[in-house]
């Protein structure tokens, strides 16, 4: 069968190859009843559009964004937190016409996403800063918008206000009469770049001495900072928990190190929902009760801290208004890239409340 093209299609309507074109890419300069069909002839003929990679080299754009995650695609998709965030974003891109495309920081077989994707803009989340795909994507001078990341000069930014709200939980432990408080902290690596093996336990939150090596995410930083503003004038050093991933069976795991300690604490905080979802679940199977024996304290407010039994308290972060403000910050960093004008770097912090439940309660 041949090949149906442009000119097949303007042959058979009698019009320019030109014509053709604009009834697919620029309908407004023709007539309906031309375009209509131009459009009912190239239906007949089997004929779906001018080749995506050749409209997007003769405009110079993809028509796509990139997410960058240091986590692994799957947990994009698993954990309801990102899924909401990711959804927040397609939505706010929808009428822009740009496509979403998750790129991991990871190669695979010589092949860098970071590098070798295209796409006219990307966002990075909550990522390692050290890591080489954030530099690819820097030195491709690519409009960026960085999400849950440190705050870079000449990038807009989009952060949680993390530093109040987990000051906020801490303050409602202490106040509820709490002096054996833990933490449970996710998303942290080791100083050579490699994942960390396991829950690593730290004597305080300072990670000083022995465990040097591990390095708190930004807003895991945060949000330690927010703890100890609230625990430490009460006098309470707490120990830590610290997680590669933020899953349940992680905080399942990391909450076992805790509870089976001879100091059992009688308060965890949690750096989010689901390692908060795992902390319940082991201390219900090591017979203990929540909150009369133990109350935990997420973050996030997921849907899950609301489905929980007891329904947890936790950290309320609006994750939709993030996902909408970092799609939002790149359309307007693609089109001042384009315009040839200064990006506007604007930091944006979203707010968080304390969402009090009833996974909480006095020390027994």
């Amino acid at each position: 069968m041949a090949r149906v093209t442009l000119q097949t299609i303007a042959d058979q309507v009698g019009v320019s190859r030109m014509t053709v074109s604009n009834a697919f890419s620029r309908p407004d300069q023709l007539s309906p009843t031309l375009r209509d069909k131009i459009l009912a002839v190239a239906s007949e003929l089997g004929y779906v559009g001018p080749d995506p990679a050749a409209r997007a080299l003769a405009r110079g754009t993809t028509g796509a964004v990139g997410v960058l995650l240091t986590e692994s695609l799957r947990y994009a998709f698993n954990d309801e937190v990102a899924t909401t965030f990711l959804g927040a974003i397609a939505e706010e891109l929808t009428p822009t016409g740009l496509g979403l495309t998750l790129l991991t920081a990871t190669a695979h077989d010589d092949v860098v996403p970071a590098r070798d994707v295209a796409m006219d803009g990307a966002m990075v989340y909550s990522c390692d800063p050290t890591s080489s795909a954030i530099d690819w994507l820097i030195r491709r001078r690519l409009p960026l918008v960085f999400i849950d990341q440190v705050p870079a000069a000449g990038i807009p930014s989009v952060n949680v206000d993390d530093r109040p709200g987990a000051r906020a939980a801490a303050e409602h432990l202490v106040g509820l009469g709490h002096q054996r408080v833990a933490i449970i902290t996710g998303g942290v690596r080791r100083a050579d770049g490699l994942e960390p093996a396991g829950a690593v336990v730290s004597g305080s939150a300072a990670n000083e001495g022995g465990e040097s090596q591990v390095i708190d995410g930004y807003v895991a930083q945060q949000r330690i900072l927010g703890w100890l503003d609230a625990l430490t004038p009460a006098g309470i050093d707490p120990p830590v928990v610290r997680l590669a991933h933020c899953t349940p069976e992680d905080g399942y795991d990391g909450a076992r190190l805790l509870l089976e300690s001879d100091l059992r604490p009688t308060a965890v905080l949690c750096f989010s929902d689901a390692i908060a979802q795992g902390v319940v679940q082991a201390a219900y199977d090591l017979g203990l009760r929540v909150p009369e024996d133990l109350s935990v304290i997420g973050f996030d407010d997921s849907p899950l801290a609301a489905r929980m039994r007891p329904a947890l308290t936790t950290v309320r972060q609006d994750v939709l208004a993030k996902g909408r403000a970092a799609a939002a910050a790149l359309t307007r960093a693609i089109a001042e890239t384009r315009a040839g004008t200064e990006v506007t770097a604007d930091h944006l912090l979203i707010p968080t409340e304390l969402v009090v439940r009833e996974s909480t309660a006095p020390p027994a």
